[in-house]
């Protein structure tokens, strides 16, 4: 079927809530991908930090199929071998105890806040210590729950009311101890703010935070649903910190390409949940836990290192283009600062008219390429980036 006929049926059936690209995805191979049409184009996206590891994914493939053939689906009423030997994986690499598996980042998220809100009930009594603060410019999801925890007004307009409980301070140590009162239970960090521009927090004062918080008893979440799973180079983020969360969440590039997510529950939260609390049909899914243990598995450090060298690669030719003013992230998540009369919208749009694939943050580009992608993919990719900078500075 032909782009025309596709995008023809997809304004027809499909609710209008994305502001699709024009490219109509059909297949690929790692970080190449290939339209309706057969033309080629190199993915600076992976989907949004999904596929982790490209498109098509051998490894991946045959772990998810083989456990297809197997059984596809069982309710969380049994036990799963993939499902265990995934949590298993996940509590060994982060420092967790106990993992709750969903079906995304939201999820994720909700559960935590759950979880959070759980302990202080617990030890101070119900509805005692019950507020968590965000920071400004985050996102940590788009049920009513997460948006109300995300700190961007942005997102508000339309889904009022929301849950009650959730304060926003600056990334600033003093504008975030003035937010919390006898009622914070808990404080929610993305250690690097994707979808608002790519914004690293700085780390000194994330260290304060986590000291006052220990300080308080107040649960440190930390947010790893775009930054986790050896996107920055790390397993995940916080481990560049050098701290210690009590609860993290994740997604993304946790399934492969399937959705899933996790909330991984440190040593202080790890008792809080008992039969009943939380629930869910479809997470912890045995196909995409399979895929999902395939992936973890492949999460070395000596990949690791391989994503920040690529990370520092790309950093350095892009800041020398026409036009950048700044680029920003860790590993293969950056963010990049263009001087421009042009929207970042419209320069992504002409990167993909010339057949590269980009997506944007606010009003910056931003590259979540594969984990594997290859010299020759990034060089291609670059040359693209260049020639659409070169005609766009102001």
């Amino acid at each position: 079927m032909d782009f025309e006929k596709i995008e023809k049926k997809d304004k027809k059936y499909i609710a209008p809530t994305y502001n699709r690209f024009a490219l109509a995805i059909e297949s690929g191979e790692g970080a190449t991908v290939t339209d309706a049409s057969g033309r080629k184009y190199v993915d600076f996206t992976s989907g949004i930090g999904v596929n982790i590891f490209g498109i098509n994914d051998e490894a991946w493939k045959e772990a998810v199929t083989e456990q297809l053939g197997k059984v596809q689906h069982a309710c969380n009423l049994y036990y799963t071998q993939p499902q265990t030997e995934l949590a298993e994986q996940l509590c060994k690499k982060s420092g967790a105890k106990k993992v709750f598996f969903g079906n995304s980042g939201a999820e994720a998220n909700e559960c935590a806040i759950k979880a959070a809100r759980k302990y202080s009930a617990l030890k101070y009594g119900d509805n005692k210590r019950y507020e968590i603060v965000t920071l400004t410019d985050s996102f940590h999801g788009r049920t009513l729950a997460t948006l109300a925890a995300t700190g961007q007004d942005a997102f508000h307009k339309y889904f009022g009311p929301f849950p009650a409980g959730f304060s926003y301070a600056k990334p600033d140590f003093e504008s975030l101890k003035s937010k919390i009162t006898e009622k914070t239970c808990a404080v929610m960090l993305e250690l690097i703010q994707g979808e608002s521009g790519v914004h690293v927090l700085d780390k000194s004062f994330v260290r304060q935070t986590i000291e006052f918080c220990r300080a308080n008893d107040i649960l440190v979440i930390i947010d790893e649903v775009q930054t986790g799973n050896g996107r920055t180079g790390y397993m995940y983020s916080y481990q560049a910190y050098g701290i210690m969360p009590d609860i993290v969440t994740t997604a993304k590039g946790l399934g492969g390409g399937l959705p899933i997510g996790a909330c991984l529950l440190f040593e202080k939260a790890a008792a809080v949940f008992s039969c009943g609390d939380h629930g869910t049909t479809f997470g912890g899914n045995p196909a995409i836990c399979a895929g999902a243990l395939n992936v973890v598995k492949r999460l070395t450090e000596e990949l690791f290192l391989e994503v920040r060298a690529k990370g520092e690669y790309l950093r350095t030719f892009i800041s020398k283009m026409k036009g950048v003013e700044a680029v920003t992230g860790m590993g293969l998540m950056l963010g990049v600062a263009v001087r421009s009369e042009k929207s970042a919208r419209k320069l992504a749009e002409e990167c993909l008219e010339k057949g590269l694939m980009i997506l944007t943050a606010h009003d910056r580009l931003r590259l979540l390429p594969p984990l594997n992608i290859t010299k020759a993919e990034m060089n291609e990719g670059l040359e693209i980036l260049n020639g659409v900078l070169e005609n766009a500075e102001k």
